[in-house]
């Protein structure tokens, strides 16, 4: 399972709100949307955010176990 968890804490550091992200950043209110709630994102969109905001992937997603699957 991936999780965006990364990328919230990130922007809580740099004092990012969604509002901005939205309106001074220009992040379409569908991708917040998704990274809200750890839905599925294409690699492009990673990239774009890691350039947008200079930061690593791992700032961005963590990859978790899904102890479920089998």
């Amino acid at each position: 399972m991936i999780s965006y968890s990364p990328f919230w804490d990130t922007m809580n550091e740099m004092k990012i709100t969604q509002y901005a992200l939205i309106n001074k950043y220009g992040l379409n209110r569908r991708l917040v949307h998704k990274l809200k709630h750890n839905l599925p994102v294409n690699t492009t969109t990673l990239d774009d955010l890691s350039q947008k905001f200079d930061i690593p992937v791992e700032k961005i997603l963590l990859i978790k176990k899904d102890v479920t699957a089998k």
